[in-house]
Parts: structure tokens; C-alpha cells; sequence
């Protein structure tokens, strides 16, 4: 049976939100978690989004279909299966609204279950607030389809249509797991990004055994950015992963 057809969810019959604001800044938060609904309001107006909070999945529903969204935020919320309901009923209607869904810690099965259920992105607790803004910017970004084909932080500077990278005015001569690396580190400048994450969205990889591929490929991305060794691009941050400094550090 489709979850979607539990109780207080309905059918799946489509519908058109024809609510929805003009500015396409919209966001729709799902959760129960009162403490994390405020903390994301909050974050996220303080970005420039207009925010509504819904506090169980027929709510949640019930605020799509009445005033629309730009996207949708859906927590786990308790028992884990609420949340996934909420994607399952907006996606068998037909509708293709940008959602990110908020899960347990180290779940990859939650998250695997997300993805194919219809979530466009999965955002592991805890997270950095910073982090969920980046994420829905993106994938309204996406959703527009002007994502840019040029990344450029510092003296750093990828393009992404000609497949080539350049740091201060020099070119890098990358391998191609090399340019999508750095490209990841682009498009997250100053961010620390851990090696669980490094392997999972560069590599599509979730092995748990001990693996030493992102540390290899990051020194190696790190020489080719700066081969005198005089700045440092990509840090080591002890006990968390790397972080692209676009300037380099002396």
C-alpha cells in the first residue's frame, strides 16, 4: 500500500497551488520539532524567504495546497514515517515543488528511502543552518535552470561548460574526478565539508569501511591548485575534513 493512502493523508488526486507568491522565495517547513521549526524561520528570513511552519503532514498538505510553496522542507518528525508521506502524496499528485528532507543522523537507509520516494535533497541532523539556506537556494537554482556555467571564489575559477579550471590566471591540468572535486569545493567556498560527505556526493559512495580515496584526491587537487606549496587552497581541518580557502593562506 502507498503511503500515501494512510489515513489523513487522501488520495492522490493532483491539484494546483495557485497561491503561490510571486517571489518565488517561499518556504513551506514540516516538522513537529518546535525548537528546530523556529531555528530554520529564523535563518531562513534572515536569508530574504518568506516562511510558513506546518507542525504534523496533513498540515503540512493542507498549507501546499492552500498557499502554495517554492519549496518544501520536510522533517522525519516522530515515528520517521510522516515526513516521507508528505513526499510521497505531493509527488504521486503530480507535483514537482523543490523538496529537501530533514533526517536522522547516519540513516542511510531514511535517506535512500527519500531520495527514491521523490526528495531532491537529504540534509543529515545535525546540520549548520548556513548549510540548509545553501541548500535550498540551490535547488530553487536548479528548478529555475540558471544554475551558472562559470564558478568563480577568489583565484579560483572553474568553467563548468568548457571543463576547465583555472587558479590565479594559471590553468590546472585535472583529471576528471579531479574537476568534479573541485568543482564540489567551489560551489561550497570556506564551507568545511567532511570526508563522509566528500565520499557520498562526489564519489556516490556510502561505504563504511575506513577509505583513504578523498584524502589522496584532495592532496593531489591541492598540489595541482598550487604546486609551489607557497599557498594553501584546500585546509585540513583536524577531525572535521577540508575546507577551500579561494584566496589561498599563506
Amino acid at each position: 500500500m502507498s503511503l500515501a493512502n494512510v489515513a489523513g493523508f487522501g488520495n492522490a488526486v493532483p491539484w494546483r497551488a495557485d497561491a503561490r507568491a510571486e517571489t518565488g522565495r517561499v518556504v513551506l517547513i514540516v516538522t513537529n520539532d518546535d525548537e528546530l521549526a523556529q531555528a530554520m524561520q529564523i535563518e531562513l528570513e534572515a536569508a530574504g524567504f518568506v516562511v510558513s511552519v506546518a507542525r504534523s503532514g496533513p498540515e503540512g498538505l493542507h498549507a501546499f495546497r492552500s498557499r502554495g510553496a517554492s519549496a518544501v522542507i520536510v522533517d522525519r518528525m516522530t515515528g520517521g514515517l510522516e515526513g516521507l508521506m508528505v513526499v510521497e502524496t505531493l509527488r504521486t499528485a503530480g507535483d514537482a515543488t523543490p523538496m529537501l528532507a530533514v533526517g536522522a543522523p547516519e540513516s542511510v537507509e531514511e535517506r535512500i528511502a527519500y531520495i527514491r520516494t521523490g526528495a531532491d535533497d537529504y540534509l543529515t541532523r545535525p546540520f549548520d543552518l548556513r548549510e540548509l539556506t545553501a541548500r535550498v537556494e540551490a535547488l530553487l537554482r536548479r528548478c529555475r535552470g540558471d544554475r551558472p556555467t562559470v564558478l568563480r571564489a577568489g583565484a579560483v575559477e572553474v568553467d563548468l561548460t568548457g571543463r576547465t579550471a583555472r587558479c590565479m590566471g594559471r590553468r590546472l591540468d585535472l583529471l576528471p574526478r579531479e574537476f568534479v572535486l573541485l568543482e564540489y569545493f567551489m560551489r561550497h567556498p570556506r564551507e568545511i565539508l567532511s570526508r563522509r560527505r566528500l565520499l557520498e556526493d562526489v564519489w556516490k559512495s556510502r561505504a563504511t569501511a575506513r577509505t583513504n580515496v578523498v584524502d589522496v584526491q584532495v592532496g593531489n587537487l591541492r598540489r595541482k591548485l598550487d604546486p609551489t606549496g607557497a599557498r594553501r587552497f584546500i585546509v585540513s581541518v583536524r577531525g572535521a575534513g577540508f575546507r577551500l580557502e579561494p584566496n589561498g593562506l599563506d
